[in-house]
């Protein structure tokens, strides 16, 4: 793998339930930040892909987006690692546009930007959508179990075949054992 596309709320940050309007509500889940300058340290490129609905129905604007993605890349260059690059889409479902998840337009524009192969690519979510988008996208797609990620295994069917990990911590240790294996 070349590339790996995180979804942030679940995946990297506790997911409130709600919209996350303010830096203040970010908290990071154990090991993700460290789990992602892992990977960096291993050149392996990190992407953040979000839906943000929350733009589109007035809940935030751009500035307060930009400094909830700020805060997030502060808090992950503490810990050692960046993201090559942030993606997000500002839409609501009512706007059916290409880039809200299931849609593939972020996984896309990210794999064109970054000039990497869907097929060296994986897109590690907890929900359906991020699946749905994984696979449109011709990415691999992995899930865990943290935020939405237990609730979506348990509740659709046909994803036994996606793996799924306890956490990012934990996928990102399995990754990086497999490519040092493959390389041995």
């Amino acid at each position: 793998m070349k590339l790996v596309v995180l979804d942030r709320d679940g995946v990297i940050t506790h997911d409130t339930g709600g919209i996350i309007t303010s830096p203040k509500q970010i908290e990071p889940i154990e090991g993700s930040l460290a789990a992602i300058a892992r990977l960096n340290q291993a050149g392996i490129k990190v992407a953040l892909a979000t839906n943000h609905s929350g733009i589109a129905r007035g809940l935030l604007d751009m500035d307060d987006l930009h400094a909830i993605h700020q805060h997030v890349a502060s808090l992950l260059q503490q810990a050692g690692g960046h993201f090559n690059i942030v993606a997000f889409c500002p839409h609501s479902d009512a706007n059916e546009c290409s880039c809200r998840k299931p849609a593939p337009g972020m996984l896309y524009s990210i794999s064109e930007r970054l000039n990497i192969e869907p097929s060296q690519s994986v897109m590690v979510g907890d929900s359906l959508k991020d699946v749905q988008a994984a696979m449109a996208a011709a990415f691999h797609p992995a899930l865990v179990k943290t935020g939405n990620g237990q609730d979506t295994l348990d509740n659709n069917k046909g994803l036994e075949h996606i793996p799924a990990y306890a956490n990012l911590a934990v996928f990102v240790d399995e990754l990086l054992e497999s490519l040092n294996s493959a390389a041995d």
